[in-house]
């Protein structure tokens, strides 16, 4: 019989789930789902800090997810491929569409540090003073998820249909508040469009489930990403390609890269060399399952 212990887990490493005690279930009182929503939002706080996170590529890929949950709010029949395309397969000058511009503004408004001004660049039908007003609203004794339920609040009762930007907004309200340089999609793929017709106490108490749910999906997405991340980092000494490092940063930074976004490091055809390449070393997907305008990912 074997006896051997199992290996120990790096004391170091961050949980990459929530204990079974800290998950929250809506037969909680506020009071304990705020509490559970504290607890999961620690440990999400203490697994961006690793080091081997491939941060970008997470915000990326849960800001498809946020933007896909704003197409089903708006009642548009787009989903995450659409959204992929909308925005890794547009040529100059192309308009994306509706939902291609909810996804663009998530994309946008998670790439960049939080401030006013970049939210701004992220929401063109919103002014930076307007943006700062939302976000200066008093947050004094208030958790963060109830601070971001105050932002939607007040972002949709000044513009009632604008439930992407209200979403956008709450999520940095809610990185403000944790201290964090970039927002990270926590809320927004959680509360359904009943919960955004909530006001005060209700809404604060929807934003705290959304939190523990949220967070434990972005945990688990992190971890993924950073297994994935690491067998990439192993393999990209072994390309021989001109141009492959900053390819392979690309691929570490972006949910989908299409060949073309490869072309300021590759010619056309080492790019999809390339792409290939990766697929076959098993550290890369083709996310699309189409012969023609394919999009990679981790």
């Amino acid at each position: 019989m074997n006896t051997a212990s199992p290996p120990l887990r790096d004391p170091q490493e961050p949980p990459v789930t929530l204990p079974v005690w800290a998950r929250a279930h809506r037969s909680q009182t506020p009071e304990e789902t705020a509490f559970a929503a504290g607890a999961a939002l620690s440990v999400l706080h203490l697994a961006l800090q690793r080091p081997d996170l491939p941060q970008a590529l997470l915000r990326d890929r849960l800001a498809l997810a946020a933007a896909e949950a704003c197409t089903v709010l708006a009642g548009r029949p787009e989903r995450a491929s659409d959204l992929r395309d909308a925005l890794h397969l547009l040529r100059p000058g192309d308009h994306p569409g509706p939902a291609g511009e909810v996804h663009m503004a998530w994309h946008e408004a998670l790439a960049r540090p939080l401030s006013p001004k970049a939210l701004a660049g992220a929401l063109p039908d919103c002014s930076e003073a307007e943006i700062a007003g939302w976000l200066a609203a008093p947050s004094h004794g208030l958790t963060p998820p109830a601070r971001a339920a105050e932002v939607i609040e007040t972002v949709l009762a000044a513009r009632p249909r604008a439930e992407a930007t209200a979403l956008i907004l709450a999520e940095a309200a809610l990185a403000e508040a944790l201290g964090w340089r970039h927002a990270v999609p926590v809320l927004a793929s959680e509360l359904s469009a009943r919960d955004l017709r909530r006001t005060g106490a209700d809404l604060r108490h929807a934003c705290h489930l959304a939190a523990v749910a949220g967070a434990d999906t972005a945990l688990r997405l992190a971890a993924d990403l950073t297994r994935r991340a690491t067998r990439l980092a192993a393999v990209a000494p072994r390309l021989r390609a001109k141009g492959a490092q900053p390819a392979v940063d690309l691929f570490l930074s972006r949910d989908a890269v299409s060949p073309a976004a490869l072309r300021a490091y590759l010619s056309d055809r080492a790019a999809r060399r390339l792409c290939d390449r990766l697929v076959s070393l098993g550290v890369v997907r083709e996310l699309t399952g189409r012969d023609s305008f394919r999009l990679y990912g981790l």
